[in-house]
């Protein structure tokens, strides 16, 4: 290829395979371009705990322009993108067009409903901060709500959680909504009986935690009941209303609160790309389009099957193909051929509420106290900036030492569906 002096570079979505592309470009001679509908980077692992009420939520975002400012080659605008001319090689935004030599689509991922019925309407996704606020202000309201309610029958269904997907999300979900419950808010809220107050966990799968190895599924499983979660498997949701969950064998609990974790999917990208059924994009070993060697695709939107299975849709996988396309880019404007990319899979883990983990690094599984210490200080050195690190050491100390959670607040959201406007 024929490059110009400054090759341009536009990179859409500043999550973790986009944010890492950029920095791999940074101080080069390459001309970047990072496009974002917000103006901030969201450290995802953490938002299950800004939903349960532990964190708060500006503590696991930090401004990408502060982020990348020092960096002079690199610009960041904040834009939604609309649309992307591969033939012309233009990213089309609500204010601009922009034209690129080399386009990276980091765009992430969306709630993936499996055509349920009614899912999307009335759950609860928990995949953008937005979405973690709403599901918090969701779960208070029915604490408050719930103390104008005579009808215990009618307080019970206010009072119960269902969380839809027994992986890790799920199950560190289950396990922070657990002790919220069961802590904080029992004693916030007095004039409520405890035992109307259930947390259920439904997995259509035989057991917890399919990606992990069996053992530490089963350590998850005993580790939540003992927390008073209630757990069911081999339950397959076939409808969600306002009032109920419904299952593909007849039965159905009555609530008001569904909490979707059961999987995730490829978020549209507006371009002439084939999508696969769960909305990724298949590509090249490189993590090049087959049809626009320009074109690199990476993170949650990617499909790339290595060693006959698909990566997953993890944050590792994300950075590390953001820093493997820019160094693919960067070989392409040296006039050299791309190289495949190869995770490096250094282990995962999910947390189970206070001093109980799993973990499963370099071969060897780890559960308990051990696992749980390593799982805070991995999240809390990827967490950008010294003051995200110290506000959640602080958040985490507090609720550890005294049993509080210190965000108990009722916000106004961007996201309309929780029960009750706020005013």
């Amino acid at each position: 290829m024929s490059m110009p002096d400054h090759p341009r570079v536009i990179i859409i979505g500043a999550g973790f395979a986009g944010l890492w592309a950029a920095r791999r470009l940074a101080h080069t001679q390459l001309d970047v371009l990072v496009l974002d509908r917000n103006n901030y980077h969201t450290f995802f692992p953490l938002l299950y705990q800004v939903a349960a009420a532990e964190i708060e939520p500006e503590d696991i975002v930090y401004p990408v322009r502060s982020i990348l400012r020092r960096h002079k080659n690199i610009r960041f605008l904040m834009n939604e993108v609309t649309g992307i001319d591969l033939a012309a090689k233009q990213v089309k935004t609500t204010d601009a067009v922009f034209p690129y030599d080399f386009l990276v689509l980091a765009i992430g991922s969306n709630s993936h409903f499996f055509g349920v019925k009614g899912a999307a309407e009335h759950a609860f996704p928990l995949k953008t901060l937005g979405q973690a606020i709403a599901l918090r202000n969701q779960i208070l309201l029915r604490f408050e709500r719930a103390l104008y309610v005579s009808d215990p029958v009618r307080r019970k269904q206010m009072l119960t959680f269902a969380i839809v997907g027994g992986g890790p999300t799920g199950v560190e979900f289950s396990g922070a909504l657990s002790e919220l419950i069961r802590g904080p808010l029992a004693k916030d809220y007095p004039a409520l009986d405890p035992a109307e107050m259930q947390v259920t966990l439904f997995e259509a799968a035989d057991r917890l935690l399919a990606a992990f190895p069996e053992s530490l599924g089963r350590y998850a499983f005993k580790r939540l009941q003992k927390m008073g979660v209630e757990i069911r498997l081999r339950a397959q949701v076939s409808q969600v209303t306002p009032e109920s969950v419904q299952f593909s064998d007849g039965t159905s609990l009555a609530l008001e609160t569904v909490i979707w974790t059961a999987g995730v999917q490829g978020r549209p990208v507006n371009a002439e790309l084939p999508v696969l059924r769960n909305g990724q994009v298949k590509v090249l070993p490189t993590l090049q389009s087959p049809d626009h060697p320009e074109v690199y695709i990476t993170g949650d939107l990617a499909y790339l099957e290595e060693a006959g299975f698909p990566e997953p849709m993890l944050g590792p996988v994300a950075t590390q193909q953001g820093d493997s396309a820019a160094r693919n880019i960067l070989r392409q404007a040296n006039g050299q051929a791309p190289r495949p990319f190869h995770y490096h899979n250094n282990g995962t883990m999910a947390t189970i509420g206070r001093n109980a983990a799993i973990a499963h690094i370099w071969g060897h599984a780890f559960t308990g106290f051990p696992a749980w210490i390593l799982w805070l200080g991995i999240h809390l050195y990827g967490l950008i900036g010294f003051r995200n690190r110290l506000l959640v050491l602080i958040d985490w100390a507090w609720d550890y030492l005294f049993y509080e959670r210190a965000v108990r607040l009722i916000v106004s959201s961007p996201d309309s569906r929780t029960k009750e406007s706020i005013s």
